[in-house]
């Protein structure tokens, strides 16, 4: 076998890539003829499968070209087909907030062309460069050295800190700030996605929507959030160990920082609904403690301690668990592409809101 097709099947298995689904599929020769015109150094011929994971946006690994021109790989995602909730899916603001921040110090995809002609492939659509890394969805690494825990660990932290350091104006983001205070608008967004694709009464959620409002902390900050800021959606240099690409920018926005950090943190609080946590009595080495995770954030953005920690991590898992609700939906419907039982995951995800919204520290940090 040559040594490219080893490569090419050690990506394959890496990226958990697949054929493309058949909710998913669209007229390739379209999109070929389409990428011919706009994607500069484009070649046939075009080859396409679709990554097996995640429950948002459908995405492709494409790659162009043959012995005669130069191979290249992109990545395409566009919107799920179906109807969709008014206020998701918006593949244009991740095109926008990518292209925004290429030359900051968040390192992100370049990305190419977006297509907003549903005409070509059934839904709008943008073509991003292929970043070569890995993604470590086990936040214990433990199949790596301590020394290599800690640098992916301080990386991870480091690219929040950059990213919630961005001046939003400076790069052209200033569009995405909306009237009105961050959390307050989220908290009204996502109670009204719940209530869109509610299918049960989940009581936790009912105890959350009218908890969390008058919880409100105080001092609340303002900067870039990403909205879902995981090892699930970093890849990592396979050298340096340091954070390579930030994906998956659907639900950024300006807003309250400590909600990513809050989001970023669920690992040492029994990860999510169970799945992802870490033992925090047992520590791989080079983990570091959630105290001293937070502490070291602290630091590198000027706080003394972070007050209403506890709201901040009920709120984290409040939205997903509204967004759970509606992946759910789209499960039984067949147009996710993805393994996802077709469980509903808003209730434990709501249970474990409620209890750490009752159990977790008050203040943390400094």
């Amino acid at each position: 076998m040559k040594a490219e097709q080893i490569r090419r099947d050690e990506l394959e298995a890496a990226s958990r890539l697949g054929d493309v689904l058949e909710a998913h599929r669209f007229d390739v020769s379209a999109l070929q003829a389409y990428l011919e015109k706009n994607l500069e150094g484009f070649s046939r011929p075009l080859s396409i499968r679709q990554f097996q994971g995640g429950a948002s946006n459908p995405t492709f690994l494409l790659r162009t070209g043959d012995e005669a021109s130069p191979a290249r790989q992109y990545v395409l995602r566009k919107r799920p087909p179906g109807t969709l909730l008014e206020s998701a899916h918006q593949v244009d603001r991740e095109f926008l907030i990518m292209r925004a921040l290429w030359k900051s110090k968040v390192p992100v995809p370049r990305v190419r062309i977006l297509c907003e002609d549903n005409s070509i492939i059934g839904t709008s659509f943008y073509v991003m460069d292929y970043v070569d890394g890995e993604i470590a969805m086990d936040p214990g690494l433990a199949d790596r050295e301590p020394a290599t825990r800690a640098k992916m660990h301080g990386s991870f932290l480091e690219t929040l800190v950059a990213l919630h350091s961005v001046d939003y104006l400076t790069v052209g983001l200033g569009q995405l700030k909306r009237s009105g205070d961050y959390i307050e608008r989220q908290l009204s967004r996502f109670t009204k996605q719940y209530r869109t694709s509610e299918d049960r009464a989940i009581p936790a959620m009912e105890e959350l929507i009218a908890l969390l409002p008058e919880a409100l902390p105080p001092g609340r900050r303002e900067a870039i959030v990403h909205g879902d800021y995981k090892f699930g959606n970093v890849m990592f240099d396979r050298s340096s160990h340091q954070v390579a690409a930030v994906l998956d920018w659907e639900l950024t926005t300006i807003g309250d920082p400590l909600a990513d950090l809050a989001f970023s943190a669920l690992n040492w609080y029994g990860g999510v609904a169970g799945r992802g946590g870490l033992d925090a009595n047992a520590l791989p080495i080079g983990v570091p403690s959630i105290n001293d995770y937070v502490a070291q954030y602290c630091r590198l953005t000027d706080r003394d301690l972070i007050r209403g920690w506890n709201f901040y991590l009920a709120f984290s898992l409040f939205r997903l668990a509204s967004i759970m609700q509606g992946v759910y939906r789209r499960v039984l419907n067949g147009s996710v592409a993805s393994s996802f039982d077709a469980v509903n995951m808003a209730l434990p995800l709501a249970e474990q809101a409620l209890l750490l919204f009752r159990n977790a520290p008050r203040e943390i940090g400094g």
